[in-house]
Protein backbone atom coordinates (compact mmCIF):
# COMPACT_ATOMS: atom_id res chain seq x y z
CA UNK A 1 0.00 0.00 0.00
CA UNK A 2 1.45 3.48 -0.94
CA UNK A 3 1.94 5.85 1.64
CA UNK A 4 0.45 8.92 0.57
CA UNK A 5 3.42 12.20 1.32
CA UNK A 6 2.10 15.64 2.32
CA UNK A 7 2.89 16.58 -1.22
CA UNK A 8 0.37 14.24 -2.80
CA UNK A 9 -2.15 14.74 -0.05
CA UNK A 10 -1.55 18.30 -0.75
CA UNK A 11 -1.92 18.68 -4.57
CA UNK A 12 -5.10 16.57 -4.50
CA UNK A 13 -6.92 18.51 -2.07
CA UNK A 14 -5.87 21.89 -4.09
CA UNK A 15 -7.25 20.21 -7.23
CA UNK A 16 -10.68 19.47 -5.91
CA UNK A 17 -10.51 23.14 -4.29
CA UNK A 18 -9.78 24.26 -7.55
CA UNK A 19 -13.26 23.10 -9.82
CA UNK A 20 -11.24 24.06 -13.39
CA UNK A 21 -8.34 21.20 -12.50
CA UNK A 22 -10.17 19.08 -10.20
CA UNK A 23 -9.33 16.32 -13.04
CA UNK A 24 -6.02 17.32 -13.70
CA UNK A 25 -4.54 14.06 -14.25
CA UNK A 26 -1.05 14.28 -11.89
CA UNK A 27 -0.28 10.30 -11.13
CA UNK A 28 2.70 9.78 -13.34
CA UNK A 29 4.36 13.47 -12.18
CA UNK A 30 7.68 13.53 -10.34
CA UNK A 31 8.33 15.41 -7.21
CA UNK A 32 8.98 18.30 -9.42
CA UNK A 33 6.15 18.71 -10.92
CA UNK A 34 3.85 17.69 -8.39
CA UNK A 35 5.77 20.65 -6.22
CA UNK A 36 5.52 23.09 -9.53
CA UNK A 37 1.46 21.95 -9.60
CA UNK A 38 1.10 22.69 -5.64
CA UNK A 39 2.61 26.31 -6.02
CA UNK A 40 0.78 26.74 -9.55
CA UNK A 41 -2.61 25.85 -7.61
CA UNK A 42 -1.91 28.23 -4.85
CA UNK A 43 -0.69 31.13 -6.81
CA UNK A 44 -4.13 31.02 -9.11
CA UNK A 45 -6.24 30.68 -6.13
CA UNK A 46 -9.03 33.56 -6.26
CA UNK A 47 -9.36 34.83 -1.97
CA UNK A 48 -12.02 31.99 -0.22
CA UNK A 49 -11.90 30.33 2.70
CA UNK A 50 -9.70 27.47 3.70
CA UNK A 51 -11.01 25.00 4.65
CA UNK A 52 -9.13 23.39 7.61
CA UNK A 53 -7.82 20.26 6.29
CA UNK A 54 -6.62 22.55 3.43
CA UNK A 55 -5.08 24.84 5.90
CA UNK A 56 -3.24 21.96 7.57
CA UNK A 57 -1.87 20.14 4.57
CA UNK A 58 -0.74 23.05 3.51
CA UNK A 59 1.09 24.21 6.66
CA UNK A 60 2.56 20.50 6.83
CA UNK A 61 3.86 20.92 3.31
CA UNK A 62 5.31 24.19 3.63
CA UNK A 63 7.41 23.64 7.27
CA UNK A 64 8.70 20.47 4.74
CA UNK A 65 9.69 23.15 2.16
CA UNK A 66 11.20 25.52 4.74
CA UNK A 67 12.95 22.92 6.66
CA UNK A 68 14.79 21.40 3.88
CA UNK A 69 15.78 25.14 2.79
CA UNK A 70 17.02 25.99 5.85
CA UNK A 71 16.65 29.67 7.52
CA UNK A 72 18.61 32.44 8.42
CA UNK A 73 18.61 34.10 11.24
CA UNK A 74 20.75 37.84 12.26
CA UNK A 75 23.56 35.86 13.68
CA UNK A 76 24.26 34.17 10.04
CA UNK A 77 24.71 37.33 8.36
CA UNK A 78 27.58 39.57 8.99
CA UNK A 79 26.97 43.28 9.35
CA UNK A 80 29.04 45.48 6.43
CA UNK A 81 31.61 46.80 9.42
CA UNK A 82 32.25 42.92 9.70
CA UNK A 83 32.46 42.87 6.18
CA UNK A 84 35.53 45.58 6.07
CA UNK A 85 33.02 48.41 5.63
CA UNK A 86 34.03 51.90 8.16
CA UNK A 87 30.34 53.09 6.58
CA UNK A 88 29.37 54.95 10.33
CA UNK A 89 26.06 52.78 10.13
CA UNK A 90 28.24 49.66 9.45
CA UNK A 91 27.21 47.68 12.81
CA UNK A 92 23.09 48.25 11.44
CA UNK A 93 23.38 47.11 8.16
CA UNK A 94 23.97 43.96 6.44
CA UNK A 95 23.89 42.75 2.24
CA UNK A 96 22.84 39.19 1.80
CA UNK A 97 22.17 37.76 -1.39
CA UNK A 98 19.85 34.83 -1.08
CA UNK A 99 16.35 33.39 -0.75
CA UNK A 100 14.36 36.36 1.27
CA UNK A 101 11.99 33.91 2.43
CA UNK A 102 14.91 32.50 4.26
CA UNK A 103 15.22 35.35 6.53
CA UNK A 104 14.64 35.37 10.27
CA UNK A 105 13.84 38.86 11.00
CA UNK A 106 11.13 40.84 12.37
CA UNK A 107 10.18 41.56 8.84
CA UNK A 108 10.67 41.23 5.34
CA UNK A 109 9.53 43.60 2.39
CA UNK A 110 7.38 42.70 -0.01
CA UNK A 111 7.66 44.41 -3.74
CA UNK A 112 3.54 44.32 -4.18
CA UNK A 113 1.56 45.31 -6.93
CA UNK A 114 -1.39 47.58 -6.73
CA UNK A 115 -3.84 45.18 -5.77
CA UNK A 116 -1.69 44.08 -2.95
CA UNK A 117 -2.77 40.39 -3.30
CA UNK A 118 0.30 38.88 -4.38
CA UNK A 119 1.21 37.40 -7.79
CA UNK A 120 -1.53 35.00 -10.00
CA UNK A 121 0.87 33.91 -12.33
CA UNK A 122 1.85 30.22 -11.56
CA UNK A 123 5.73 30.00 -10.38
CA UNK A 124 6.39 33.63 -11.43
CA UNK A 125 9.78 34.42 -10.59
CA UNK A 126 8.64 37.87 -8.93
CA UNK A 127 9.50 38.08 -5.30
CA UNK A 128 5.94 38.95 -4.54
CA UNK A 129 5.19 35.50 -5.94
CA UNK A 130 8.28 33.93 -3.80
CA UNK A 131 7.02 35.21 -0.80
CA UNK A 132 3.12 34.51 -1.37
CA UNK A 133 4.04 31.12 -1.81
CA UNK A 134 6.63 30.71 1.18
CA UNK A 135 3.64 32.01 2.99
CA UNK A 136 0.80 30.20 1.96
CA UNK A 137 -2.66 31.21 1.01
CA UNK A 138 -3.64 32.70 4.35
CA UNK A 139 -1.46 36.09 2.97
CA UNK A 140 -3.89 36.34 0.39
CA UNK A 141 -6.85 36.32 2.60
CA UNK A 142 -5.36 38.88 4.89
CA UNK A 143 -4.49 41.06 2.11
CA UNK A 144 -7.99 40.48 0.97
CA UNK A 145 -9.46 41.56 3.58
CA UNK A 146 -6.95 44.70 4.20
CA UNK A 147 -8.20 45.87 0.54
CA UNK A 148 -12.29 44.88 0.85
CA UNK A 149 -12.03 47.76 4.27
CA UNK A 150 -9.90 50.14 2.10
CA UNK A 151 -12.00 50.07 -1.38
CA UNK A 152 -15.02 50.31 1.83
CA UNK A 153 -13.74 53.66 2.71
CA UNK A 154 -12.22 55.00 0.03
CA UNK A 155 -14.19 53.43 -3.13
CA UNK A 156 -14.85 50.56 -4.88
CA UNK A 157 -12.23 51.08 -7.59
CA UNK A 158 -9.60 52.01 -4.82
CA UNK A 159 -5.88 50.21 -5.46
CA UNK A 160 -2.47 50.19 -3.39
CA UNK A 161 -0.95 53.63 -4.08
CA UNK A 162 2.83 53.52 -4.79
CA UNK A 163 5.02 54.58 -1.58
CA UNK A 164 2.69 52.80 1.48
CA UNK A 165 3.46 50.25 3.74
CA UNK A 166 0.87 47.59 4.59
CA UNK A 167 1.98 45.17 7.61
CA UNK A 168 0.75 41.40 7.83
CA UNK A 169 1.60 38.41 9.41
CA UNK A 170 4.19 36.14 7.66
CA UNK A 171 2.18 32.49 8.10
CA UNK A 172 4.45 30.16 7.46
CA UNK A 173 7.63 32.55 6.88
CA UNK A 174 10.43 32.55 9.42
CA UNK A 175 10.13 36.70 9.59
CA UNK A 176 7.19 37.50 11.97
CA UNK A 177 6.01 40.22 9.57
CA UNK A 178 5.70 41.07 5.87
CA UNK A 179 5.49 44.74 4.93
CA UNK A 180 3.99 45.50 1.51
CA UNK A 181 4.98 48.45 -0.57
CA UNK A 182 4.31 49.58 -4.20
CA UNK A 183 7.36 50.45 -5.86
CA UNK A 184 6.84 53.07 -8.89
CA UNK A 185 6.88 51.73 -12.45
CA UNK A 186 9.61 53.27 -15.21
CA UNK A 187 7.99 53.16 -18.25
CA UNK A 188 10.87 55.16 -19.85
CA UNK A 189 12.52 58.06 -18.56
CA UNK A 190 13.63 58.07 -15.28
CA UNK A 191 12.29 61.13 -13.57
CA UNK A 192 12.77 62.66 -9.96
CA UNK A 193 9.13 62.33 -8.74
CA UNK A 194 9.92 58.54 -9.67
CA UNK A 195 12.99 58.56 -7.23
CA UNK A 196 10.34 60.28 -5.24
CA UNK A 197 8.25 57.71 -5.02
CA UNK A 198 11.03 54.86 -4.42
CA UNK A 199 12.15 56.54 -1.54
CA UNK A 200 8.77 56.82 0.28
CA UNK A 201 8.39 53.28 -0.31
CA UNK A 202 11.84 52.71 1.96
CA UNK A 203 10.50 55.93 4.27
CA UNK A 204 7.13 54.19 4.42
CA UNK A 205 8.40 50.66 5.61
CA UNK A 206 10.78 52.22 8.07
CA UNK A 207 7.95 54.38 9.30
CA UNK A 208 5.92 50.79 10.36
CA UNK A 209 9.04 49.13 11.87
CA UNK A 210 9.25 52.27 14.14
CA UNK A 211 5.21 52.30 14.64
CA UNK A 212 4.87 48.51 15.21
CA UNK A 213 8.34 47.86 17.16
CA UNK A 214 10.15 45.75 14.62
CA UNK A 215 13.74 46.14 15.12
CA UNK A 216 15.61 44.13 11.90
CA UNK A 217 14.16 43.90 8.63
CA UNK A 218 14.88 42.95 5.44
CA UNK A 219 14.83 44.77 2.20
CA UNK A 220 14.50 43.44 -1.31
CA UNK A 221 15.36 45.39 -4.49
CA UNK A 222 12.17 47.53 -4.80
CA UNK A 223 10.82 47.72 -7.99
CA UNK A 224 14.03 46.75 -9.99
CA UNK A 225 12.92 43.71 -11.68
CA UNK A 226 9.37 43.70 -13.45
CA UNK A 227 8.97 47.65 -12.79
CA UNK A 228 12.34 48.26 -13.89
CA UNK A 229 13.61 50.94 -12.14
CA UNK A 230 17.59 51.33 -12.79
CA UNK A 231 19.34 48.92 -10.27
CA UNK A 232 22.12 51.34 -9.39
CA UNK A 233 19.89 54.35 -9.02
CA UNK A 234 17.65 52.24 -7.00
CA UNK A 235 20.43 51.01 -4.96
CA UNK A 236 21.44 54.68 -4.28
CA UNK A 237 18.17 55.80 -2.88
CA UNK A 238 17.89 52.67 -0.79
CA UNK A 239 21.06 53.20 0.84
CA UNK A 240 20.45 57.13 1.50
CA UNK A 241 17.38 56.53 2.86
CA UNK A 242 18.16 53.86 5.09
CA UNK A 243 21.47 55.88 6.36
CA UNK A 244 19.14 59.36 6.53
CA UNK A 245 16.71 57.18 8.74
CA UNK A 246 19.97 55.32 11.49
CA UNK A 247 21.31 58.72 11.54
CA UNK A 248 18.05 59.52 13.90
CA UNK A 249 16.20 56.54 14.96
CA UNK A 250 19.15 53.88 14.71
CA UNK A 251 18.90 53.12 18.30
CA UNK A 252 15.26 51.90 17.03
CA UNK A 253 16.83 48.88 14.67
CA UNK A 254 19.11 46.29 15.45
CA UNK A 255 19.42 45.56 11.77
CA UNK A 256 18.55 46.21 8.36
CA UNK A 257 19.50 43.92 5.79
CA UNK A 258 19.75 44.71 1.86
CA UNK A 259 18.67 41.46 0.50
CA UNK A 260 19.82 40.99 -3.27
CA UNK A 261 19.02 37.73 -5.58
CA UNK A 262 21.44 38.62 -8.43
CA UNK A 263 25.01 39.55 -8.52
CA UNK A 264 24.59 43.07 -10.12
CA UNK A 265 22.33 44.17 -7.24
CA UNK A 266 24.95 43.18 -4.91
CA UNK A 267 27.49 44.74 -6.88
CA UNK A 268 25.38 47.89 -6.84
CA UNK A 269 24.93 47.72 -3.10
CA UNK A 270 28.60 46.86 -2.45
CA UNK A 271 29.37 50.31 -4.30
CA UNK A 272 27.28 52.17 -1.76
CA UNK A 273 29.95 51.20 1.21
CA UNK A 274 33.52 50.75 -0.59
Amino acid sequence: MKILTHTDLLLEKLKEDSLPYKDLETAGYTLAEKKQAIRSLMNIRMPKDLSPELLRLQDAYLREELAAKGTVSLADIPTIRESGSDSPFGDKISLWQGDITRLKTGAIVNAANSRLLGCFIPCHRCVDNAIHSGAGMELREECSRIMDRRRAEYGGNYQEPTGTATLTRAYNLPCDYVIHTVGPIVPGRLTDALCRDLQNCYESVLDCCMEHGIRSVAFCCISTGEFHFPRERAAEIAWNTVTDFLAVHGASMERIIFNVFQDADRKSYEKMYA
